[in-house]
């Protein structure tokens, strides 16, 4: 009976276990979970998946029109969903479509999704997806395409990328997938396109990846992947773009590179280590709109048939390319054919002479032309002006000259403009008003004159404005301050500016740094300025601001530097300065202010440099703050000042209890005795170290060189300001380092002088060197005070202050071309062959004779006598026609007079100097 009911009853069993499996409520349950996984959405969509409707009709759902309530598409793309992605979704198994992208997801993406053997198109990129893909597409071998990108993602490539013979697309760009690029990938038969940007691959390319026949796009920059660039990738005529920038390869392009790859459109090296010659082949790929090669080390002349591409952008920078003649230049002229170009970068190259008259006539689309950081001269062709185009131009950094154009106003698009270290003249042309999109302006460092032209207060997008290092005259334009939108930064120091701050600068509230120092700015500091409550840096040092600080200051809580230093402001310190609780440096130093220092000031958590030296402060001296630090709280010069912790060596404070008489005993015998004694020995060291920096009219001489306020001699010397030291250095650069000592490094620098550019060797001393600048200054003294042909030539001192405002120090000398002679008695096999031999026996003569001369100069014909105390080979350089001078007069002992006991510059006439430990060769 049992079998005949079992019988019976079978085909109902079927009918309900098909109508749960097949039917379309698995799906239904599918897309639910789904939903229930979801956290948040953006504008409801799934709160329409419910009964009222058929599921196939829900927003973002289609289904197959063979297999009906199954559903073959899910599209959520760009839909603010927030929340996982349920593993049920692997019940959906008749989706082709799954896109996900550019929403809010996280978690992991469910191994589930691999079961989906119909799955086609593979979107999830743009979310926060995590973890590894372990499991991998192992079913999925209809997928096509997959994009993965803009995630989390880690592990390795490798594991799921196997049996996806159908895979056309695979995008896996910014994750965090580390490894190498999987062998496997080359059996990828179908593949078309492969993004790995922006992951942490390492290892070479593999060479099989060159043979996908298939394969029109690679993009695998942003990585670490190393060697060269495969051969095979060279034989793929159908690629559109290969982009591999920032990354470790290396190698030389080959000559045919155009040839052999026609339909290239995109090809991006940047930021790697190739080297060779641009191949001039390139001109045969007629399709190309991209070219970026900067960044690396391609040297040779620029192929004029670069300029024949017309490619809609084309950087070059950051390389070691040349352009030298108007020959060498021709393939700007080319470029006046292309009418799409949008962006030519050029800047950091070895490009000089002079910039072609045909930049004028590249595209009108021009957006982009940056020649900066070159050794291009003459004028700026005034032609310029007809790139209508152009919203951005850089110019600084080269050696131009003449007038900026007085039409380049006409570029009224323009939103950054930099013509800053260049060697341009004249007054800033009005028309520059007319440019009223820009946004950065920047004129420093050039020989400018003249007032500043009230027209620039038509830039009302401007946000930072820089001027310092010319020579601009006159009151400064109101029209400027008024300028609310200048945000980051107004630099107008090293000037001439005359006159007082106005009160108009109360309207730049969006400020964040201000610099003014170094003019010839007067009278009192306004209270306006307390408006500018966005200003973090406030410099007004060395100028002749009058009056008291303006207790409104304290209001600007944000400064956190604050320089008020050489100037003639008297009073009190504002005890509201104390309400600056951010503040870090405050240099008050070198004015004219009195009284006590406010106790206040103790409670300043952030300060951690106060300079209030060479005033007249009186009284006690707070113990707690920035006064506890003994380097960071200076104060020579103030004496009437006492107390304070026992390291700064102030005498002791009367005690309030005493009587007036024992109290005026007791300052007279502590205090004033000792100070008077001192007052002749200090004043005629400050006589002695310390003078005034002097601006002339003319910028190229000052009537005194400065070194630390030591008189070097009664001769003009030229003035060497730190950033002209930098760019004549490339930034200290290691190309330019020409040797190295105890006490600091020697750089080859080109600097302007005597109107033309000349090569100098620039001393840099070590200030964290225990006795640098005692050699500094001994080197400077010595240097002065001797005049001989075989003895090295001093050009000038540079004592000021480098990018991070410490103490630098350098000193200026005559360059000799052939080294020292050390590098000449010692050499390796290398340096034998660079130097093409040895010295003859007549220059090795001639040289022991010019440094007998030198030396007899010193200790007999010198006044005062000096002694060199370091004479060794590598102290002697050579200049051309195998010259000897005598160089490195740090240790010198200076004699004040021919019959001298002691020298003036040391304690004891006893003691060892020279290199420790050195013995000359052969002793």
């Amino acid at each position: 009976m049992f079998p005949i009911l079992l019988f019976l009853l079978l085909p109902y069993v079927f009918q309900s276990t098909s109508a749960r499996t097949f039917s379309n409520w698995t799906d239904v349950d599918a897309l639910l979970a789904f939903k229930e996984s979801i956290s948040n959405q953006r504008g409801g969509i799934l709160d329409a998946w419910n009964a009222s409707t058929k599921f196939c009709q829900w927003p973002g759902v289609s289904c197959s029109i063979k297999h009906k309530h199954r559903v073959t598409v899910l599209n959520l793309t760009s839909e603010g969903l927030g929340g996982t992605i349920t593993p049920s979704i692997g019940n959906l198994t008749f989706l082709k479509t799954l896109d996900l992208s550019l929403n809010n997801l996280h978690g992991e993406m469910p191994s589930s999704i691999g079961l989906l053997s119909h799955l086609q198109h593979l979107d999830l990129s743009n979310n926060s997806l995590h973890g590894n893909i372990d499991t991998g597409f192992k079913n999925c071998t209809s997928l096509e395409n997959i994009y993965l990108g803009a995630n989390q993602f880690t592990g390795e490539i490798s594991p799921w990328l196997r049996g996806l013979s159908s895979l056309k697309v695979i995008n896996l760009m910014k994750n965090k997938f580390t490894g190498t690029i999987p062998p496997s990938v080359i059996n990828l038969s179908a593949l078309q396109t492969v993004d790995f940007t922006l992951n942490q691959l390492q290892g070479p390319i593999p060479e099989g990846l060159g043979r996908i026949t298939s394969l029109t796009k690679i993009q695998l920059g942003g990585n670490h992947l190393s060697g060269i660039i495969p051969t095979t990738f060279f034989n793929l005529s159908s690629l559109t773009a290969f982009v591999v920038p920032k990354n470790e390869l290396h190698g030389e392009l080959p000559p045919n590179l155009g040839d052999r790859l026609p339909k290239l459109e995109h090809l991006l090296l940047g930021g790697n280590h190739f080297t060779g010659s641009l191949p001039a082949s390139l001109v045969n790929a007629t399709e190309m709109y991209t070219i970026d090669v900067s960044s690396n080390n391609f040297t040779g002349k620029l192929p004029r048939e670069i300029g024949m591409l017309c490619p809609d952008y084309l950087s070059l920078q950051m390389n070691q390319l040349t352009a030298t003649t108007p020959q060498d230049w021709e393939f700007m002229t080319f470029l006046t054919n292309c009418t799409r170009l949008g962006t030519l970068n050029l800047f950091f190259n070895n490009f000089v002479g002079m910039l072609p008259s045909s930049v004028a006539n590249l595209s009108a689309q021009l957006q982009v032309l940056d020649v900066s950081h070159n050794q291009i001269s003459g004028n700026i062709p005034s032609g310029i002006s007809n790139l209508a185009g152009l919203n951005q131009l850089f110019l600084q950094d080269n050696q131009f000259t003449g007038a900026l154009p007085d039409n380049i106003g006409s570029l009224n698009l323009l939103q950054i403009l930099y013509f800053s270290g260049n060697l341009l003249t004249g007054s800033l042309p009005s028309s520059l008003g007319n440019m009223t999109r820009l946004i950065q302006l920047t004129a420093a460092n050039n020989k400018f004159g003249g007032p500043l032209p009230t027209s620039l207060g038509s830039l009302w997008e401007i946000t930072e404005a820089d001027f310092t290092n010319n020579v601009f005259t006159g009151p400064l334009p109101k029209e400027i301050f008024n300028l609310s939108s200048l945000s980051n930064l107004l630099d107008i120091s090293n000037n001439y500016f005359i006159g007082p701050l106005p009160p108009e600068i109360g309207s730049l509230t969006n400020l964040e740094s201000l610099y003014a120092s170094w003019n010839n700015l007067s009278g009192p500091l306004p209270d306006e300025l307390s408006n500018c409550q966005s200003l973090t840096e406030l410099w007004l040092d060395h100028n002749s601001f009058s009056g008291s600080i303006p207790s409104s200051i304290s209001k600007m809580r944000g400064l956190t530097s604050l320089d008020l230093t050489k100037n003639t402001l008297a009073g009190v310190i504002p005890r509201e300065l104390s309400l600056m609780g951010g503040i870090e440096e405050l240099y008050l130093a070198q004015n004219n202010l009195s009284g006590h220092i406010p106790e206040s000031m103790e409670n300043m958590a952030s300060l951690y440099r106060l300079d209030l030296s060479l005033n007249h402060l009186d009284g006690k001296v707070p113990s707690r703050g920035v006064f506890s630090n003994a380097s960071g709280f200076l104060f020579g010069g103030n004496l009437g000042l006492c107390g304070g912790i026992s390291e700064l060596h102030f005498p002791s404070c009367p005690t309030e209890s005493m009587g007036h008489g024992l109290r005026k005993h007791h300052f007279i015998t502590t205090v004033v005795a000792p100070i008077i004694a001192g007052i002749i020995l200090c004043m005629s060291l400050m006589l002695l170290f310390f003078t005034m920096k002097k601006k002339s009219k003319g910028r190229s001489t000052t009537s005194e060189q400065v070194v630390e306020g030591f008189r070097l001699m009664d001769v003009v010397y030229p003035r060497v300001t730190y950033a002209e030291l930098v760019q004549g250095t490339s930034g200290f650069a290691l190309d330019n380092l020409i040797g190295a000592g105890r006490y600091g490094s020697v750089y080859k620098c080109r600097l302007l002088l005597k109107e033309k550019m000349a090569p100098v060797a620039v001393k840099v001393f070590d200030l964290q060197e225990a006795g640098s600048c005692k050699s500094f200054l001994a080197e400077c003294e010595a240097l002065s005070k001797i005049r001989h042909r075989n003895l090295v030539s001093l050009i000038t001192c540079c004592s000021s202050s480098g990018s991070n405002q410490d103490d630098f120090k350098a000193i200026m000398l005559e360059f000799m071309p052939n080294g020292s002679l050390d590098r000449w008695l010692h050499m390796d096999v290398q340096t034998y062959h660079q130097l093409q031999g040895g010295m003859t026996l007549m220059q090795r003569l001639n040289i022991t004779v010019d440094i007998a001369d030198a030396v007899d100069y010193l200790h007999n014909s010198c006044e005062p006598q000096v002694i060199h105390c370091d004479l060794k080979p590598s102290n002697i350089l050579l200049g051309e026609d195998f010259v000897a001078h005598i160089g490195d007069f740090g240790l010198a002992k200076i004699l004040s007079e021919p019959d001298a006991e002691q020298p003036i510059n040391s304690k004891s006439s006893v003691g060892i100097r020279g290199t420790i430990g050195y013995v000359a060769p052969g002793k």
